[in-house]
Protein backbone atom coordinates (compact mmCIF):
# COMPACT_ATOMS: atom_id res chain seq x y z
CA UNK A 1 0.00 0.00 0.00
CA UNK A 2 1.44 3.32 -0.86
CA UNK A 3 2.84 5.73 2.01
CA UNK A 4 0.10 8.49 0.85
CA UNK A 5 -3.07 6.41 0.55
CA UNK A 6 -6.08 7.21 1.95
CA UNK A 7 -7.88 5.97 4.95
CA UNK A 8 -10.41 4.76 2.82
CA UNK A 9 -7.92 2.78 0.58
CA UNK A 10 -5.95 2.19 3.60
CA UNK A 11 -9.31 -0.01 5.16
CA UNK A 12 -9.15 -3.63 5.40
CA UNK A 13 -12.39 -4.91 3.41
CA UNK A 14 -11.94 -8.56 4.57
CA UNK A 15 -15.10 -7.85 6.16
CA UNK A 16 -17.30 -6.43 3.80
CA UNK A 17 -19.17 -9.58 3.33
CA UNK A 18 -23.12 -9.83 4.42
CA UNK A 19 -22.66 -13.15 6.76
CA UNK A 20 -19.58 -11.10 8.44
CA UNK A 21 -21.79 -7.87 9.32
CA UNK A 22 -22.68 -7.50 12.80
CA UNK A 23 -26.62 -7.88 13.20
CA UNK A 24 -28.71 -7.10 16.43
CA UNK A 25 -31.65 -10.20 17.02
CA UNK A 26 -33.80 -7.17 17.91
CA UNK A 27 -35.01 -3.22 17.14
CA UNK A 28 -32.86 -1.18 20.18
CA UNK A 29 -34.71 1.53 21.88
CA UNK A 30 -34.39 5.10 20.52
CA UNK A 31 -35.47 8.84 21.56
CA UNK A 32 -39.36 9.78 20.43
CA UNK A 33 -37.47 12.37 18.08
CA UNK A 34 -35.07 10.29 16.13
CA UNK A 35 -35.26 11.53 12.28
CA UNK A 36 -34.07 8.40 10.31
CA UNK A 37 -33.27 8.08 6.40
CA UNK A 38 -35.82 5.73 4.34
CA UNK A 39 -34.00 4.47 1.09
CA UNK A 40 -36.22 3.23 -1.83
CA UNK A 41 -35.30 2.08 -4.96
CA UNK A 42 -36.33 2.30 -8.81
CA UNK A 43 -34.53 0.73 -9.29
CA UNK A 44 -32.23 2.87 -7.83
CA UNK A 45 -31.48 4.11 -4.26
CA UNK A 46 -33.52 6.96 -3.34
CA UNK A 47 -33.07 8.25 0.54
CA UNK A 48 -35.33 10.94 2.23
CA UNK A 49 -35.39 12.19 6.13
CA UNK A 50 -38.36 10.76 8.03
CA UNK A 51 -39.06 12.53 11.48
CA UNK A 52 -40.21 10.15 14.46
CA UNK A 53 -40.31 6.76 13.31
CA UNK A 54 -41.83 4.14 16.16
CA UNK A 55 -40.31 1.21 17.09
CA UNK A 56 -43.67 -1.42 17.01
CA UNK A 57 -41.93 -4.66 18.21
CA UNK A 58 -38.99 -6.21 18.10
CA UNK A 59 -39.06 -6.10 14.33
CA UNK A 60 -41.71 -3.55 13.22
CA UNK A 61 -41.34 0.00 12.24
CA UNK A 62 -43.65 2.45 11.78
CA UNK A 63 -43.92 5.57 10.04
CA UNK A 64 -45.85 7.88 8.22
CA UNK A 65 -45.03 9.48 5.25
CA UNK A 66 -47.04 11.94 3.02
CA UNK A 67 -49.18 10.61 0.66
CA UNK A 68 -47.87 12.33 -2.61
CA UNK A 69 -44.21 11.82 -1.80
CA UNK A 70 -42.34 9.96 -4.11
CA UNK A 71 -40.64 7.50 -1.76
CA UNK A 72 -44.61 5.75 -0.90
CA UNK A 73 -44.63 4.99 -4.66
CA UNK A 74 -41.47 3.40 -4.54
CA UNK A 75 -41.84 1.40 -2.00
CA UNK A 76 -45.77 0.30 -3.51
CA UNK A 77 -43.85 -0.50 -6.36
CA UNK A 78 -40.67 -2.48 -4.57
CA UNK A 79 -41.46 -2.59 -1.06
CA UNK A 80 -37.96 -3.78 0.20
CA UNK A 81 -36.53 -1.03 1.74
CA UNK A 82 -33.48 0.12 4.37
CA UNK A 83 -34.31 2.33 7.19
CA UNK A 84 -30.63 4.03 8.78
CA UNK A 85 -31.72 5.54 12.31
CA UNK A 86 -28.72 7.32 14.19
CA UNK A 87 -30.37 7.99 17.29
CA UNK A 88 -29.04 9.34 21.06
CA UNK A 89 -27.71 6.76 23.09
CA UNK A 90 -25.41 5.60 20.36
CA UNK A 91 -28.08 3.76 18.26
CA UNK A 92 -26.64 3.18 14.96
CA UNK A 93 -28.39 0.44 12.66
CA UNK A 94 -30.02 0.00 9.44
CA UNK A 95 -32.98 -1.94 9.46
CA UNK A 96 -33.85 -3.92 5.83
CA UNK A 97 -37.15 -5.39 5.04
CA UNK A 98 -40.27 -5.02 3.72
CA UNK A 99 -42.66 -1.94 3.89
CA UNK A 100 -46.29 -2.12 3.06
CA UNK A 101 -49.01 0.29 3.81
CA UNK A 102 -51.56 -0.14 6.74
CA UNK A 103 -53.97 2.61 6.68
CA UNK A 104 -53.76 4.91 3.65
CA UNK A 105 -55.31 7.67 5.51
CA UNK A 106 -54.34 8.27 9.11
CA UNK A 107 -56.59 10.06 11.70
CA UNK A 108 -56.77 13.85 11.53
CA UNK A 109 -53.65 13.64 8.77
CA UNK A 110 -55.82 13.02 5.87
CA UNK A 111 -52.58 13.39 3.71
CA UNK A 112 -50.55 11.13 5.46
CA UNK A 113 -50.62 7.26 5.17
CA UNK A 114 -49.49 4.78 7.69
CA UNK A 115 -46.62 2.09 6.83
CA UNK A 116 -45.54 -0.91 8.33
CA UNK A 117 -41.72 -2.24 7.82
CA UNK A 118 -41.62 -5.48 8.78
CA UNK A 119 -37.22 -6.13 9.59
CA UNK A 120 -35.70 -8.79 8.29
CA UNK A 121 -32.50 -7.68 9.18
CA UNK A 122 -30.95 -5.21 11.73
CA UNK A 123 -27.54 -4.17 10.67
CA UNK A 124 -25.61 -2.87 13.52
CA UNK A 125 -23.22 -0.06 12.93
CA UNK A 126 -21.98 0.61 16.14
CA UNK A 127 -18.50 1.30 16.51
CA UNK A 128 -15.95 1.08 19.74
CA UNK A 129 -14.18 4.41 18.35
CA UNK A 130 -17.31 6.35 18.26
CA UNK A 131 -20.79 6.98 19.92
CA UNK A 132 -23.88 8.30 18.88
CA UNK A 133 -24.72 10.63 21.19
CA UNK A 134 -27.64 12.91 19.47
CA UNK A 135 -28.37 11.41 16.48
CA UNK A 136 -29.38 13.63 13.13
CA UNK A 137 -31.23 17.11 14.74
CA UNK A 138 -33.95 19.49 13.19
CA UNK A 139 -35.89 22.32 14.34
CA UNK A 140 -39.70 22.27 13.80
CA UNK A 141 -39.86 25.71 12.39
CA UNK A 142 -44.05 25.51 12.17
CA UNK A 143 -45.58 24.48 15.65
CA UNK A 144 -48.50 24.15 13.58
CA UNK A 145 -46.90 20.93 11.98
CA UNK A 146 -44.83 20.09 15.11
CA UNK A 147 -48.78 19.42 16.48
CA UNK A 148 -49.51 17.55 13.01
CA UNK A 149 -46.28 15.15 14.05
CA UNK A 150 -46.86 14.64 17.22
CA UNK A 151 -50.80 13.36 16.56
CA UNK A 152 -49.51 10.90 13.82
CA UNK A 153 -46.36 9.51 16.08
CA UNK A 154 -49.11 9.33 18.84
CA UNK A 155 -51.62 7.25 16.19
CA UNK A 156 -48.60 5.37 15.44
CA UNK A 157 -47.19 4.48 19.29
CA UNK A 158 -51.47 3.81 20.04
CA UNK A 159 -51.51 1.17 17.47
CA UNK A 160 -47.43 -0.70 17.91
CA UNK A 161 -48.86 -0.76 21.59
CA UNK A 162 -52.16 -2.66 20.23
CA UNK A 163 -50.03 -4.95 18.50
CA UNK A 164 -47.83 -5.97 21.28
Amino acid sequence: MAAGASPAQRQDHSTDHHDDHPELDVLPEWPRETIAVLVTTDPGPHAIPVSWPVRAGDRQILLSLKFDRGSLARLRERPQVALLILGGGNVALCARGTARVIAEQMPDAADYVAVRIDVEAIDDHRQSAFAVAGGIQRTVLDPAELHALEGRVNTLRAWADGQN
